[in-house]
């Protein structure tokens, strides 16, 4: 299975960014084998739509599903649109929430769990 995972780093053994639409990377793993893709995201600087233009490169790179601390309702709403499952509240390492999803330990999260403009400073 092909998933996308926020990260602060290029590797397996960096962070999990906790901003879905502004991290710095996405790790494009595949769970069956472990192989990666550091893929960077240029909606980091945007001025608005970061996340809603993130699930849609989420959905170009064909992932089944996207793995980050929190997921704004604009985002949710595209990434669910393109039929990709939302896993939200993960922290660690890429490497140790890609076993957590493996082992079924995480599940997808039916809502957003934070409001539009979150790690902006805009919240609200």
């Amino acid at each position: 299975m092909k998933i996308a995972v926020t990260a602060k780093g290029k590797t397996l053994d960096d962070h999990v960014d906790p901003r879905f639409g502004r991290c710095p990377y996405f790790l494009i793993v595949e769970t069956d084998t472990m192989q990666f893709e550091s893929v960077a995201n240029p909606n980091l600087s945007v001025g608005g739509g970061a996340g809603i233009q993130a699930a849609q490169l989420m959905a170009e790179q064909e992932v089944e599903a996207v793995l980050t601390g929190n997921c704004g309702p604009n985002a949710h709403r595209t990434l669910e649109a393109a039929g990709i499952a939302v896993v939200v509240g993960v922290d660690g390492t890429v490497r140790q929430v890609v076993e957590q999803f493996k082992s079924g330990a995480l599940s997808s999260a039916q809502n957003p769990n934070v409001a539009s403009h979150f790690g902006t400073g805009r919240e609200g």
